[in-house]
């Protein structure tokens, strides 16, 4: 039903008009019935009607004025104005406001609805083109974001596009013509990339980047590409961070970022391939980076012409397979830290990388139990997925840590009866100056001293030289509060500080908190003979 406010000064007409006619059977409802055209605009702002039936001559604001500043206001409202004889000429100064329909009084019931079904008959046609415009701006809508997708697809891979189609492009989708200067930006998925990750990267790369920065996007393979409008390195650089971020927190998945140089937006192609050869880095630096042009001009990876010389990335297999074989992890793992570490530095390429971690992967596999050699070797296949030196360094340390493991495992019995041998040495020998580590790993165990403090702590979670201290301190509690009150270089020297009083003192205090007067005032209990 489209709603009628019917105005005029003359209530008989008022209460006559709004009686006689069959609004229904029009498809119309009356909505009020006024008597100048003030209150008639100001109900026109509180509840807009479809159609105003206006007579022109009324006191105050005339039927004229209510059709202008309706006009003004609500344009889609339309009048059917009433008007005496003399009057017919002075109301057609409303078409201007697109008034088209007049009826001269005295008018009947059939002349108001014949002018009322055409009115309506007009609004339903404009309502039918609206919801017709509105239906294909909904399905443009809806289908844009597609065309942009597959336009920058073949912008970026066409070599037949140029800057007339750009132009084209551009005037279509509305981008401003002002765009020239651009970049390039390239975002990886880590893991197992799935179409959502990829449709959650672009929407949030649109979000932090803005409307002023954003312009295109697309998912090309495992790839999400944007196009974007110049901007200072560091800002860029930070709304990459924030949107690496904003995806991590979402999806707990890491991505990798390319920043191509800055270029004229008829040389996108070239930036593009300028961003795909930036993530070749991500070999050497790592998941989850942010690489610019500049970090592979700085970081150029190795052209391996000839192959790296032996000593480049070499390994000690005698040191390796000592390490190894004795179960002792920390001299294994900095024997890998060295051959990652030099791989990193000399960015050779990922093929040659990979064959020496090859080669150490099955040295490594050699020293364990013959019959898990079969097991190692098949787990080759998934050192070859790996496309990182940090999964390549992740996946060999991994199986070193396992292999010695076991060989720890093996000796762990014969390496508790050493360790309760030094204890019991420590024990015997603590008022001895000399005794050290050194000493005890030459003089009583025969072993080499860094591998025998690497074998106490292990077993005794404590560094050698720490509760060697320990026990003389509490060795020296026990002389400094006997009742016999020895003198406190008689203390030094039954501990094992020899000659050395002051050192003794400062290395109590240390550990106690007390000076060794201090301890014996504060903590001895008084004799007899105090008394």
């Amino acid at each position: 039903m489209y709603k009628v406010l019917l105005v005029d000064d003359e209530q008989i007409i008022l209460e006559g008009v709004s009686q006689i006619v069959d609004w229904e059977s029009a498809g119309a409802e009356l909505c009020g019935a006024l008597p100048n055209g003030a209150e008639a605009y100001r109900q026109i702002f509180r509840d807009p009607p479809d159609i105003v039936i206006s007579d022109i001559r009324m006191p105050g604001m005339d039927g004229l004025e209510l059709v202008r500043r309706t006009a003004e206001t609500h344009p889609r409202i339309r009048f059917i104005l009433l008007s005496g004889y003399n009057d017919f000429e002075y109301a057609r100064s409303a078409m201007k406001y697109g008034v088209r329909h007049y009826l001269l009084k005295p008018c009947n019931e059939h002349q108001i609805l014949g002018a009322l079904r055409e009115v309506i008959d007009e609004l339903k046609s404009e309502d039918s083109r609206e919801q017709f415009l509105r239906s294909v701006r909904e399905r443009l809508d809806r289908t844009l974001p597609y065309v942009k997708e597959q336009f920058l697809r073949e912008w970026l891979t066409n070599r037949t596009y140029g800057m007339r189609e750009w132009d084209d492009f551009r005037k279509w989708t509305g981008l401003s013509p002002e765009l020239r200067r651009v970049r390039v930006l390239l975002f990886v998925p880590e893991g197992e990339a799935e179409f959502e990750h990829l449709f959650a990267l672009r929407n949030i790369a649109e979000e932090w980047l803005g409307p002023n920065m954003f312009k295109l996007s697309a998912s090309i393979g495992h790839q999400v590409v944007l196009l974007t409008e110049d901007a200072e390195d560091h800002e860029l650089f930070a709304r990459v961070i924030d949107i690496k971020s904003t995806f991590s927190r979402y999806y707990r998945l890491d991505a990798t970022a390319a920043i191509s140089r800055p270029g004229e937006v008829t040389e996108a192609r070239r930036l593009y391939r300028e961003a795909l050869e930036s993530l070749r880095l991500r070999f050497h630096l790592g998941e989850g980076s942010v690489i610019t042009a500049a970090d592979v001009q700085a970081l150029g990876v190795g052209s391996d012409a000839g192959g790296p010389s032996a000593e480049e990335l070499a390994v000690d297999g005698q040191a390796l397979s000592l390490a190894v074989q004795s179960g002792d992890w920390d001299a294994t793992k900095a024997i890998l830290d060295r051959f990652f570490d030099q791989a990193a530095a000399l960015k050779r390429d990922r093929a040659v990388v990979k064959a020496h971690c090859v080669e150490l992967y099955v040295a490594l596999a050699r020293l364990d139990d013959e019959s898990k050699l079969a097991g190692h070797l098949r787990r080759l296949a998934e050192l070859e997925r790996l496309d990182t030196v940090a999964q390549l360094r992740a996946f060999v340390e991994g199986a070193a840590r396992e292999i010695v493991r076991g060989h720890y495992e093996k000796t762990r019995c014969r390496h508790s009866s050493i360790v309760a041998r030094v204890l019991d040495v420590v024990r015997e020998q603590l008022g001895n100056p000399d005794l050290s580590l050194g000493w005890v790993a030459r003089e009583i165990v025969y072993l080499n001293a860094d591998y025998l403090g690497k074998l106490f702590k292990r077993e005794t979670g404590e560094n050698f030289t720490k509760y060697v201290t320990r026990l003389r301190v509490e060795r020296a509690k026990e002389l400094i509060l006997a009742p016999e009150e020895p003198k406190m270089f008689e203390v030094a020297e039954a501990v094992g500080f020899g000659h050395q009083p002051h050192y003794f003192s400062h290395v109590f205090k240390k550990l106690t908190g007390f000076s060794p007067s201090e301890y014996r005032a504060r903590f001895r209990v008084p004799s007899q003979s105090d008394f």
